[in-house]
C-alpha cells in the first residue's frame, strides 16, 4: 500500500468516525468514548502525516 493510499483511507476513517460521533446521542456511552479514542488517534496520524486537517475536523474536541 501507498503512503497516498494509507492517507487516503485514514482521511476516509476519520470522516466517518466523527459523522458517527455526531449521531450518537449519548456522549457517556462506552460506543461513544470508543469512538472519541479512534478519533483522536486518526487526528495524531493525520497530523504527523502533514495533513491539514482544519477542513476536515468537525467535532474539534
Amino acid at each position: 500500500m501507498t503512503e497516498k493510499e494509507m492517507l487516503k483511507i485514514t482521511v476516509e476513517e476519520f470522516a466517518r468516525v466523527q459523522k458517527y460521533m455526531i449521531l450518537t446521542e449519548d456522549k457517556e456511552s462506552a460506543a461513544y468514548k470508543e469512538m472519541k479514542g479512534r478519533y483522536i488517534e486518526l487526528k495524531v496520524i493525520l497530523t504527523t502525516s502533514g495533513v491539514n486537517i482544519t477542513e476536515l475536523d468537525i467535532i474539534k474536541e
